[in-house]
């Protein structure tokens, strides 16, 4: 007889867990059902469907779960308790060292899990590009906080550079799904961030970090 019910061992959030690193590796279109049932504790369609109502449903309580813990790299951005260059790096070199670490799947997932998806797949997407935009927000306010404290030139392409930063900030997903050493996007940020360094007035150029 087949399986209704979820298994007396269920443990929602194990299986939140397990679905949030096959949603990482393998993207929201790329994690077959049966692939995620197995690894939520070899439950049926039936029961993850009961527990969560959708694939879709799953994948946004997967990205909460991944926003509360390997996300928080990002919330730097938003205090503004710390300098604004020292926010733009910490946030740089927090997220490399968390892309590249070997204990889950490499890379972010908010930039690789629903980056590209069919049509069907439009308001997962919405959320990913959300969480993206954030971060260009909070880079943009890190600038424009720089301007206005004084440790940038009034004329400095806050645009321009938040892009830049941005840039590389998503960029380096990929060089960590492919196995780019931390060491080497290390460098690279540490190359990036000369950019804040031309723009910066003498008497503010260095910040304590």
């Amino acid at each position: 007889m087949a399986r209704t019910g979820r298994p007396r061992s269920f443990d929602r959030e194990k299986a939140v867990i397990a679905a949030m690193h096959l949603f990482w590796q393998y993207g929201y279109e790329g994690a077959s059902l049966d692939q995620l049932r197995r690894a939520m504790g070899d439950i049926s369609s039936a029961s993850l469907y009961a527990a969560f109502g959708s694939k879709e449903a799953l994948y946004r309580e997967a990205v909460a779960e991944y926003l509360r813990t390997y996300g928080q790299v990002m919330t730097v951005l938003r205090d503004e308790s710390i300098p604004p260059r020292t926010r733009i790096e910490r946030a740089l070199r927090g997220s490399a060292n968390m892309q590249t670490a070997p204990t889950h799947p490499t890379g972010c997932m908010v930039a690789l899990s629903a980056t590209v998806c069919s049509e069907s797949g439009a308001p997962v997407q919405a959320i990913t590009a959300a969480e993206r935009e954030a971060n260009r927000e909070g880079i943009v306010a890190c600038i424009k906080a720089g301007i206005e404290e004084g440790a940038l030139r009034p004329e400095t392409d806050m645009i321009g550079m938040a892009a830049l930063f941005e840039g590389l900030l998503v960029g380096l997903s990929i060089q960590a799904r492919d196995g780019v050493p931390y060491a080497v996007i290390d460098a690279a940020i540490t190359q990036v961030l000369k950019v804040w360094d031309e723009w910066a007035l003498p008497c503010k150029s260095m910040w304590p970090r």
